[in-house]
């Protein structure tokens, strides 16, 4: 087994590790970010009774419930965003791990002799060709839609 297939076959496992993990610490910040979501929603809710109740308590006491209902529509439209940009990092390394499994398929045709390719080993390779290329093109979709995105907020 020659060097450079255990060294390709090492470096691939590290990177589905890799992935793995950032997978993992997405999942874990959405449900973070959901149990943000409802916490955030019950203080809203408590706030809102007491702005429509209390229409006699002072004005400086409205003032500031209004406020802190403002600061709490702030923050979860801060929260949504980030839950925008890790839905996007979960369709990024799924299209990731699509383009690996790929290119792992295209080399072992691609290490066959070419006088050993049947027509269907050759018609397979040009498949899994065309599919890489249009994995490739999404993942490029999507780093233009972060891109735009991260301009548009700056």
């Amino acid at each position: 087994y020659p060097t450079w297939k255990r060294t390709l076959a090492r470096r691939a496992r590290e990177s589905q590790m890799k992935r793995f993990c950032k997978a993992q610490a997405i999942q874990r910040r959405l449900e973070e970010i959901e149990m943000t979501f409802r916490e955030l929603e019950q203080q809203g809710i408590k706030l809102e009774k007491l702005l429509r109740d209390e229409n006699e308590s002072p004005a400086d006491q409205q003032t500031q419930w209004t406020n802190q209902l403002l600061y709490l529509v702030q923050k979860k439209n801060n929260l949504m965003t980030e839950e925008s940009d890790l839905m996007i990092a979960v369709q990024e390394l799924k299209l990731e791990e699509q383009q690996c499994q790929l290119d792992e398929k295209l080399r072992s045709y691609m290490n066959k002799e070419d006088s050993l390719k049947t027509p269907e080993d050759e018609k397979a390779e040009q498949e899994i060709l065309k599919q890489l290329v249009e994995v490739v093109n999404k993942r490029n979709v999507l780093i233009q839609l972060q891109e735009e995105k991260r301009l548009s907020e700056l």
